[in-house]
C-alpha cells in the first residue's frame, strides 16, 4: 500500500515543476519587453532633442541678433540708430511745419525699416553692399536736418517756448472761465425775474392780500415768543427763500412753532408779501421787512454805508479800472456791499426782542427738524457753527493776510474756520459781548481791502474769534454749489447748503444736486408756471 501512495505522489511534483518554469519565461519575456520599450523612448528623445539642438545652431550660426547689435561696425545697428534719431527729427518737422521734410524722413525710415525686417526672415545679417544706398540717403537727410537746426538744444528751447505759451493759453482761458462763471452766477434768470414782477402786481392788484396782512394782528406777539423758534433770511430771492421756508417747515416735527424772519430790499419787498401771504407752509409763520426801514442803518452807524461815499471804494467795485484787472472778479462783486449780506452783524439790532436765533443763508435746504439746535449749550460763546478746518485751506490763513501786522499779532493762522450759512446766535451774549462794535472795528480798518478782500466771512471769522462753539458737523454740509460731495454726508446732513456758483435755480447747477432743491418747489403753482420757472 506504501508504495503506491508514493507512486500516485510522484506526477504531483511534476506538475509544480512546470508551472514554475512557464511563470519564470513569462517574467522574463516581460522584463525583456519593458528593457526594450525604455531604450527605444530613450532613443527617440535623442532623435528629437538633436533635431532642436540642431535647429537652434542652425538659427544662432545664421544670425545671432544680441552679437549683431553690439556689434560697433553692424550695418544693421547703424540702420536702428539712424531709425531712432529719424524718428525724432519727424517730430520736430512736424513742429516747425516742415513737412515735405518730415515726409521725406518718414519714407527713408520705411525703406531702412524694410531692409532689417528681410535680414530678419531669411536669418542672414545685413551687407555694407546691399544697405549701403540706405545707409547714405539716411545720412543725407539727417545731416540736413542738422543743418536746420534739428538738434537736442533747439528743441529743448522750443518746448520750453510752446509749454510756456500753452500755459499762458491755460491761464487766460481759466480767467476767462471764472470770469464768465461769476457773471452766470450772479445773473437773474428770466424765470425768477417774471416771478417777480406778477408777484408785485400781484400785491399792488390785489386788495385782498393787503387786507390780509392787516388782519394778522396776532402774529405781533409771535414775533416776539422766545419760545417759538425763530429763523432768519436775509435774501432778495423769493424762490430760493421759499424753498428755505418749505424744506424747513415739511421737515419740522412742529411746524406751528416756527417762524421765519425774512428780511428784503424796497425793490423786492412786495413779492415777497405777496408771496407769503398768498401760500401757506404747514401753519409755519412768516414776517417779511425790507431794510430801508431800518432807521438806526446809516452812514454814521455802518463802516460799509460809509465807505460806499468813498470814490475809491466805487472805483474799485464798480469800474475795476484801478489796477489793470489784476485783482479777480470774485472780489470785485458788489453784492459783497450789499447789506443783505451785512445785516448778519446787526441781528441784535434788527430783532431787539429775541434771545436766541438761527441763521440760515437762501442758498441751503432743510432735511431735517431743527428745533434741537435751540436748545444745544454755546457755553457763554455768541455764534454755534460748524468748523471747516478739515483741510488746510480753512484755516484763517486762507481767508486773511498775514503779512499784516494787525492780522498777524490777533490771530493763530492755523485757527479753524467755519461756515456761515447755518449759525446758532446767542442774541443775550452777543449784547452783552457788544460783538457789533466788533465788526465796525475791523471793517474800518479794513477799508483800503489790505486785511481781506473777499465777502462777509473774513470779517467773520475776525468779529466771533474765541466767540464760537462747535457744532456736530452733521448739522450743516457744505460744497453742493461748487464740488462733489459724499453722499452718507448729504443723507445724514441736517442743513445742505448750496455755496458756490452754481446754484439749484441756475442753468449751471450741478445737476445731481438739483433734485434735492426741486422736490421743495411746487411746480405745479399758476404763477410759476406762467413764468415758466421750471
Amino acid at each position: 500500500m506504501r508504495r503506491r501512495g508514493s507512486d500516485f505522489r510522484r506526477p504531483a511534483r511534476r506538475r509544480i515543476s512546470n508551472v514554475l518554469l512557464i511563470s519564470l519565461c513569462v517574467l522574463i519575456i516581460f522584463v525583456c519587453i519593458v528593457l526594450l520599450s525604455r531604450e527605444s523612448q530613450k532613443s527617440s528623445e535623442r532623435s528629437i532633442y538633436t533635431k532642436i539642438s540642431y535647429r537652434n545652431d542652425r538659427i544662432l550660426e545664421g544670425l545671432n541678433v544680441t552679437e549683431e547689435m553690439l556689434n560697433p561696425s553692424s550695418v544693421a545697428r547703424q540702420l536702428s540708430d539712424q531709425i531712432s534719431l529719424a524718428k525724432a527729427f519727424v517730430v520736430i518737422a512736424k513742429e516747425s511745419n516742415n513737412l515735405q521734410f518730415a515726409w521725406d524722413l518718414s519714407a527713408q525710415i520705411r525703406n531702412s525699416q524694410v531692409l532689417l525686417s528681410n535680414a530678419a526672415m531669411r536669418r542672414n545679417p545685413l551687407t555694407t553692399g546691399e544697405s549701403e544706398t540706405a545707409l547714405r540717403d539716411m545720412a543725407l537727410l539727417l545731416y540736413q536736418a542738422q543743418q536746420l537746426h534739428y538738434d537736442s538744444a533747439t528743441m529743448i528751447m522750443r518746448l520750453k517756448a510752446k509749454i510756456q505759451g500753452l500755459e499762458e493759453q491755460m491761464s487766460s482761458v481759466n480767467e476767462k472761465s471764472l470770469k464768465y462763471g461769476q457773471i452766470a452766477a450772479e445773473e437773474v434768470p428770466k424765470g425768477l425775474y417774471c416771478l417777480g414782477v406778477r408777484l408785485t402786481t400781484e400785491w399792488f392788484k390785489t386788495s385782498n392780500l393787503q387786507r390780509i396782512v392787516k388782519e394778522r394782528k396776532q402774529m405781533v406777539l409771535t414775533l416776539k415768543d422766545n419760545n417759538l423758534y425763530h429763523f432768519c433770511i436775509f435774501s432778495d430771492n423769493v424762490l430760493a427763500t421759499s424753498v428755505v421756508v418749505n424744506s424747513t417747515a415739511c421737515n419740522s416735527r412742529s411746524p406751528e412753532k416756527v417762524v421765519f424772519h425774512l428780511v428784503t430790499d424796497e425793490v423786492n419787498y412786495s413779492a415777497m408779501k405777496a408771496w407769503y401771504t398768498m401760500n401757506t407752509f404747514r401753519g409755519v409763520t412768516v414776517d417779511v421787512q425790507k431794510f430801508e426801514d431800518f432807521t438806526w442803518l446809516n452812514a454814521s452807524y455802518v463802516p460799509v454805508l460809509k465807505q460806499l461815499q468813498d470814490a475809491n471804494t466805487q472805483n474799485y467795485y464798480f469800474s475795476g479800472n484801478t489796477d489793470d484787472g489784476k485783482t479777480p472778479i470774485k472780489f470785485r462783486n458788489p453784492k459783497y456791499l450789499s447789506m443783505l449780506n451785512h445785516l448778519r452783524f446787526y441781528i441784535p439790532e434788527v430783532f431787539p426782542a429775541l434771545n436766541k436765533l438761527v441763521f440760515l443763508d437762501d442758498d441751503v435746504i432743510v432735511q431735517k427738524d431743527l428745533s434741537e439746535l435751540f436748545s444745544i449749550d454755546l457755553k457763554g460763546n455768541v455764534n454755534g457753527a460748524v468748523e471747516t478746518c478739515m483741510e488746510t485751506f480753512h484755516r484763517y490763513h486762507k481767508y486773511l493776510n498775514y503779512s499784516h501786522p494787525l492780522i498777524r499779532g490777533h490771530f493763530d493762522p492755523d485757527a479753524c474756520g467755519w461756515a456761515f450759512g447755518m449759525n446758532v446766535f446767542d442774541l443775550v451774549q452777543w449784547r452783552k459781548r457788544n460783538v457789533t462794535c466788533i465788526y465796525h472795528y475791523w471793517q474800518e480798518k479794513n477799508v483800503d481791502r489790505t486785511l481781506w478782500k473777499l465777502g462777509t466771512l473774513p470779517p467773520g471769522l475776525l468779529t466771533f474769534y474765541g466767540l464760537t462753539e462747535p457744532l456736530n458737523p452733521s448739522w450743516h454740509v457744505l460744497g453742493l454749489g461748487y464740488t462733489n460731495v459724499d453722499p452718507q454726508l448729504i443723507k445724514n446732513g441736517a442743513v445742505l447748503h448750496y455755496n458756490g456758483n452754481s446754484k439749484p435755480w441756475l442753468k449751471i447747477g450741478i445737476e445731481k444736486y438739483k433734485p434735492l432743491w426741486d422736490k421743495y418747489v411746487d411746480y405745479g403753482h399758476p404763477l410759476l408756471q406762467q413764468c415758466n420757472v421750471h
